[in-house]
């Protein structure tokens, strides 16, 4: 079974790139009928916080990412014990002693002397009575873990194709601190390992990664993941980041965002596919790591918020039921969607149906609006009432165009644009919409009559 996993750390609020991770990685478990993990990441106690932790979680059920199973690196320290005891024995993991300062100094001497900044490994040359010394005086190690360097770190990504990094070029990297807290590296293989994750789908900037703890996964004798880098979301000057406060779910919710939007836009952008309202079925149907280019992706908020109000307008009633005003029913929000770029935006258009409008006309189109009224007072009231009344004022008139809609949108919505008459109408009603013709075209009432009689004298 396919086994993919989200592994974000609970120190900040998820941003798009985040998300986009946590999406890709939810659709190809869908696609192939597998599982979808949410891993926290959690073994930096200092920085992580179970408010990071909620908002992770109440982030990943707004977008509509429901994992099958959560774990926290937190609870698994016994693992890790256990899998570095492993490596220790076979030779794959040493104590070492430098400080910080020390190893900034060898850093130092290298570049000065033109070599790589790689760790030396002068720690493997202690003996039995050094590490006993350092005991006796209570320094404690910290655990690297011993790279192959003989050859390249080879795989075929499922986004990047062939790919290597070069083990040589790297540092043993420190798996554990001296102070007995994880780094990243180690605790992310034995988890993967003991959780039966299948594929490994994350960020470009963790290829490096990935060349060292595909070391790890054959040291301790497991299989290697497949292994999917997307290329990284980068704002308008630079790479999306918790630090730089990068748009997430608080600022598309705070905006009306579609969720559904989100979704379509995050798992289309950067691809081959045309990037456009889909529903779920859709995107896992059409997902395809192929599809994914190589360059870098521009996360531009205005394009979502385009793509969230088509997505709007194609968001059948039942779907917006709970977030639409009291009284508003599926065909009111049929006619006004169209005109809406947030489902908020319908109770803007509500309030125009349910009334009361104030609006005016321009002083020349006074007497048409009385006369209107006094055609709209004889017109049968039905589904076509708008047709039937403005043919029969074009007729009675000679206005056509918007010589003849424009006073007439103004005077029954108050608005110079909005969805079209012919659905609005028979939603204002009657009643409605002959008083506010008679506000608007004839405030002190003086014009009615004359308009009454000047119109069923042009019908006869």
């Amino acid at each position: 079974m396919t086994v993919t996993r989200f592994a974000p750390s609970p120190t900040g609020a998820l941003h798009a790139g985040n998300l986009r991770t946590a999406l890709v990685n939810w659709l190809f478990a869908r696609q192939q009928g597998g599982r979808f993990l949410l891993r926290l990441d959690d073994t930096d106690a200092a920085r992580s916080s179970d408010a990071a932790a909620r908002g992770i979680r109440d982030d990943l059920a707004w977008l509509g990412l429901v994992p099958e199973a959560e774990v926290s690196q937190s609870d698994r320290f016994a693992f890790y014990d256990a899998a570095l005891a492993r490596l220790a024995a076979a030779g794959r993991a040493y104590r070492a002693y430098e400080t910080p300062e020390q190893l900034d100094l060898k850093r130092r001497v290298q570049a000065g002397q033109g070599l790589p900044p790689v760790y030396d490994r002068a720690a493997l040359a202690l003996t039995d009575a050094d590490h006993a010394d350092f005991a006796a005086r209570g320094v404690r190690p910290h655990w690297r873990f011993k790279l192959d360097t003989a050859a390249p770190v080879a795989w075929h990504d499922l986004v990047r194709g062939d790919s290597h990094v070069d083990p040589a070029s790297l540092s043993d990297p420190v798996v554990r601190r001296a102070d007995g807290t994880w780094l990243y590296m180690l605790p992310s293989v034995v988890d993967d390992i003991s959780l039966g994750v299948t594929t490994i789908v994350r960020g470009e900037d963790h290829v490096t990664n990935s060349g060292v703890q595909l070391q790890m996964f054959a040291a301790l004798g497991a299989a290697a993941p497949a292994l999917a880098h997307l290329p990284l979301l980068t704002g308008t000057e630079a790479a999306l980041s918790k630090r730089l406060g990068s748009e997430g779910v608080a600022a598309w919710r705070a905006s009306g965002v579609e969720p559904a939007a989100v979704r379509a836009f995050l798992a289309r952008v950067g691809t081959s596919h045309p990037v456009e309202p889909a529903d779920d079925a859709a995107l896992i149907a059409g997902f395809d790591f192929a599809a994914f280019g190589r360059a870098a992706v521009r996360f531009d908020p205005a394009e979502l918020a385009a793509l969230s109000a088509k997505t709007v307008h194609t968001l059948p009633f039942a779907a917006v039921a709970d977030r639409l005003p009291p009284g508003m029913d599926a065909a009111a929000w049929d006619a006004v969607k169209g005109n809406c770029a947030t489902v908020a935006d319908a109770g803007a258009w509500w309030a125009v149906i349910a009334g009361p409008v104030a609006a005016t006309v321009d002083d020349g189109d006074c007497a048409f609006v009385a006369t209107a009224r006094a055609g709209l007072a004889m017109t049968t009231w039905g589904p076509g009432v708008w047709a039937e009344w403005t043919a029969a004022l074009k007729a009675t008139t000679g206005r056509k165009g918007r010589a003849l809609f424009h006073p007439l949108r103004l005077a029954l919505t108050g608005r110079d644009a909005g969805p079209e008459m012919a659905h609005l109408l028979p939603l204002i009603g009657r009643d409605a919409a002959l008083a506010r013709l008679a506000s608007a075209g004839d405030p002190a009432g003086r014009l009615a009559a004359v308009a009454s009689d000047a119109y069923i004298g042009a019908q006869e």
